[in-house]
């Protein structure tokens, strides 16, 4: 038993991408805001412990300025349209198997846009939907793993259908965070370093 303890615990450490996620959060008005950490506790008013690790996400499909918070990174992106940032280097490539294993987070605000640029993306069907498809590389995901984060932080989890879709439940107003990941066995280059696989980690959150 203290054998097994001891190898669950070395995989968690081993993992750290598996408990943590990159999020936008984007209002009618203002910057965005770009965070790191578990999007269903509370964010600690001087950023997660992790948070030093999200030094430089990289916008897409937009420019802005980044500004350090004490518990986020302020974009300074313009318009009202959806924000998209990418990061593949907050963590260290990690021991996996015979080889190492990397993460890439992708994190998206808004769902006003039916189109995809990230990697890993939940995408509306129609302009401001409830129903998402995820796509990777372009191609719908079927029977993936969601986790849904309400404003109450109630979370469960869901799977995408045949198509790739999910429907997120109405459970009260405020933001709501849809969260998936994928496991590519491929090798990549992520930090410096060889990897032999990349885990995908994509967020989105929305007002309703």
């Amino acid at each position: 038993m203290k054998t097994l303890l001891l190898a669950a615990a070395a995989m968690l450490i081993a993992a750290p991408a598996a408990a943590h996620e990159v999020w936008v959060e984007k209002d009618a008005k203002g910057p965005a805001r770009i965070y790191l950490g578990e999007p269903h506790e509370a964010v600690p008013a001087n950023g997660d412990p992790e948070f030093p690790k999200l030094q430089k996400p990289q916008l897409v499909g937009a420019t802005g300025a980044l500004t350090r918070r004490a518990n986020h990174i302020e974009a300074a992106v313009a318009g009202t349209g959806d924000v998209r940032v990418r990061d593949d280097a907050v963590f260290e490539p990690w021991a996996a198997g015979e080889g190492k294993q990397g993460a890439i987070f992708y994190a998206r605000a808004g769902r006003a846009e039916t189109m995809h640029q990230l990697d890993l993306e939940l995408v509306p069907v129609a302009a401001n939907s409830d129903s998402f498809t995820l796509m990777f590389r372009g191609k719908p995901l079927a029977d993936a793993k969601i986790m849904i984060v309400t404003p109450d932080r109630w979370q469960k989890s869901f799977a995408t259908d045949a198509q790739g879709r999910i429907t997120v439940p109405s459970l009260g107003a405020g933001r709501y965070l849809v969260s998936a990941s994928h496991t590519e066995n491929a090798p990549a280059r992520l930090g410096g370093q060889d990897v032999a696989s990349v885990m995908h980690i994509s967020t989105l959150t929305f007002v309703r």
